[in-house]
């Protein structure tokens, strides 16, 4: 009886024992699951779960043919979790043998991967264990390429991790820099990557991937929470090969003439599209640092200057829309024109009274016979003219930095200035205003607003960003026709000739030499042009090529052979058909 009582009470005591333990573990599963379920799913989370930023592609900029001109490539930062760095376990995949792999030997692994020192890459860790012993983020190096990242991540090393981000390349390096542009650390700088990076920026993403306690990423555990966009490919009316021609004749000529500039510029006519806009010198976007900063844009559209002589067709032209000469009107020019004070206009060489025709005073270029026949339009008819074929006004291509130039307004115009505008001084434009000048004469007097890019294609398939095709026009078809008939003359009959003449083709031309002002005085520095367009008789294709100041040779003679190299390569480049019938010999005397 005795016997049984102790064990009931043993039994009871057994029960209520284990009772207790039950309830101790209800209490802490109620604690754990309901009361600090959100507190400690929180903090398992976060030790966990690691947030990472997903990058989309930014957008390739093309040419007209599809040619590369800037692209993205990917790199990869080498990253660390220091509190993770730890000698670890390496297992032999052959014989299935396990060895420790010990942290000096883990950097010295990835050291000669990357060109570092093991020792450096040590220091960084400790540093930042230093700084925070808990840190979970270091940089053991950036960007580097994907076979450079594949050899790293290779090696098996627990506490070493990836990120993935795009890196922007140029393949043709300086060939369209100018145009182009490049990246800042930041940001897009100059350029299309900067005025169109609407088109271009990619939209990033972000993911999650879970690691265990030993900081080891868990295989299988990454979720996209936002999934990144690639950005849109800008398609431009550059041709890559052209440019390339003019960027090196530019430079040929540019270096043997001692110039400290020079720009060349292509146009198709009929819409306007920019073939070609070369500078000199210019940026290579891979290694911005080499370039000085002057260089690091595009003087074709932000850098005006005072034209000279090639400004006359435009003057010509407005003269007869205006229908006040003809190009065979006898003209008696003068030996000097007075303005006002003690100015006056003069020509470059020595005369007294000539006989010419108007067509002789323009392919002669004399300033004189110019203002002579300028006198017969209104001040207020010069500016309206001037303004309508593009000058002092925006190209229209909205190029970064772009300048408008200077026209001076009829109501604040001098005496002096009023004729002297109308053959490019007083006045100031870029290469790329002069090009759309000349574009209205090459097409039958209308103006197509320049063009560089044709449009940005999106993810999707859509193309946003197309040029405007507003033709608006200037002079009458017969005034753009006359005035291209006289520029003949300039190739056929001027001191020029030989060098500005393609065999085959009829070829209408202006040259031009303007001193160039500094602090409201003219030096004997020079600004040397050619402009020009081929064939004559239904001109396809327009030239202008420009040096700024050439110190062996310092007139537009200086000009003339670049201008026949590309204008020569353009035309074998598109096939364009020889002429059929000779070029008017318009009367120049009388």
């Amino acid at each position: 009886m005795i016997a049984v009582r102790r064990t009931r009470r043993r039994l009871a005591f057994t029960v209520i024992i284990v009772a207790a333990i039950v309830v101790a573990f209800l209490v802490r599963l109620v604690d754990i699951q309901v009361v600090r379920a959100g507190e400690l799913t929180a903090a398992s989370e976060q030790r966990r779960s690691v947030p990472t930023l997903t990058y989309g592609a930014r957008g390739d900029i093309v040419d007209r043919n599809g040619a590369v001109l800037a692209d993205t490539v990917y790199r990869y930062d080498i990253t660390v979790a220091p509190k993770f760095v730890a000698d670890s376990t390496v297992v032999d995949d052959e014989t299935g043998e396990r060895s420790t792999r010990t942290v000096a030997d883990a950097l010295g692994a990835i050291a000669a991967l990357t060109g570092q020192e093991a020792p450096e890459l040590q220091s960084s860790i400790d540093a930042e264990l230093a700084a925070d012993p808990d840190d979970d983020h270091a940089y053991l190096v950036r960007g580097v390429t994907t076979e450079v990242y594949r050899a790293v991540r290779d090696l098996g090393i627990p506490w070493v991790y990836f990120e993935r981000q795009p890196a922007r390349t140029y393949p043709n390096g300086q060939v369209a820099g100018n145009l182009v542009g490049f990246l800042g650390t930041d940001a897009p700088q100059t350029g299309l990557e900067a005025s169109m990076d609407d088109c271009l920026a990619a939209t990033n993403g972000t993911s999650t991937y879970e690691r265990g306690a030993d900081g080891v990423r868990l295989p299988g555990s990454t979720v996209v929470e936002q999934a990144a966009t690639d950005g849109g490919t800008l398609r431009t009316t550059i041709d890559t090969d052209l440019q390339w021609f003019a960027q090196q004749a530019i430079e040929a000529q540019g270096s043997a003439l001692g110039a400290d500039w020079a720009t060349a510029m292509v146009v198709r006519v009929v819409d306007g599209q920019i073939l070609a806009a070369a500078d000199w010198p210019t940026v290579d976007p891979n290694d911005v640092n080499g370039t000085a900063p002057d260089n690091l844009g595009s003087r074709i559209f932000s850098s005006p200057y005072e034209p000279g002589s090639i400004m006359k067709p435009v003057t010509f032209s407005a003269l007869l829309d205006a229908g006040v000469t003809t190009p065979s009107e006898k003209v008696t020019v003068r030996d000097g024109y007075a303005t006002i004070s003690d100015f006056v206009i003069r020509d470059a060489w020595p005369h007294g009274d000539l006989a010419l025709t108007s067509a002789g005073i323009l392919v002669n270029s004399s300033n004189i016979g110019t203002a002579q026949l300028t006198e017969r339009l209104s001040i207020a008819q010069r500016e309206q003219y001037l303004r309508g074929f593009g000058l002092g006004d925006y190209s229209g291509v909205d190029f970064l930095g772009e300048s408008a130039g200077f026209v001076d307004t009829a109501e604040n115009v001098d005496g002096h200035r009023a004729f002297v505008q109308m053959f490019g001084q007083g006045v100031t434009a870029t290469s790329a205003q002069m090009a759309g000048a000349y574009q209205v004469i090459a097409n039958d007097g209308v103006r197509v607003p320049l063009t560089l890019v044709a449009g940005c294609e999106r993810a999707d398939g859509t193309v946003t960003d197309v040029p405007s095709a507003e033709r608006v026009r200037v002079v009458s078809e017969s005034a753009a026709d006359g005035v291209v008939a006289m520029l003949e003359g300039v190739v056929t009959d001027g001191a020029l000739s030989s060098q500005l003449s393609i065999p085959g083709y009829r070829v209408a031309a202006k040259t031009g030499t303007a001193e160039v002002a500094e602090n409201g005085v003219y030096t004997n520095e020079r600004i040397v042009s050619v402009a020009g367009m081929a064939p004559a008789e239904d001109p396809q294709y327009l030239v202008i090529v420009t040096y700024g100041k050439p110190d062996t040779m310092k007139v537009s003679a200086a000009a003339a052979p670049t201008f026949q190299s590309i204008m020569t390569q353009v035309l074998k480049t598109y096939r364009v058909p020889p002429s059929t019938q000779p070029a008017p010999r318009l009367p120049l005397t009388w």
